[in-house]
């Protein structure tokens, strides 16, 4: 039996428009760079904040080859893939990668810090490097 009951009205929902957000990477370490770029993905400075609204916020990241890997995670850190099929996991160095594809390892390192939802894809896509 309820005594007391909690009405929540919802806001109206206002024309969200597209925001860019250029953040200055360096001599920052990736783990502290990107837990900022997931709050800013998310949408959490904004004052309008809900988890299931997906604001279009385009994060843009300059001086990004000049963030830190601390330790020897660059020589070390190993990075797997797999496609699904059996026996098909593959291993590349940190450095590798690095050299290679830096958007995917940052968007790996953001993508564990993004709420594991339908918004995931969607907000990765909307990391540029400048």
């Amino acid at each position: 039996m309820l005594k007391y009951v909690k009405i929540i009205k919802m806001g109206k929902i206002k024309k969200i428009e597209k925001e860019e957000i250029e953040i200055d990477a360096l001599n920052k370490p990736l783990g502290r760079l990107s837990t900022l770029i997931a709050y800013y993905l998310q949408g959490k400075h904004k004052k309008d904040y809900a988890p299931y609204i997906d604001f279009p916020v385009y994060v843009k990241i300059k001086n990004w080859d000049k963030i830190v890997f601390t330790g020897n995670k660059l020589d070390k850190k190993i990075v797997y893939k797999s496609t699904g099929y059996i026996g098909n996991v593959k291993e590349y160095k940190l450095k590798e990668l690095w050299k290679k594809q830096p958007l995917k390892v940052i968007q790996k390192a953001v993508s564990g810090m993004l709420p594991k939802n339908k918004l995931r894809k969607r907000r990765l896509k909307r990391i540029i490097l400048i």
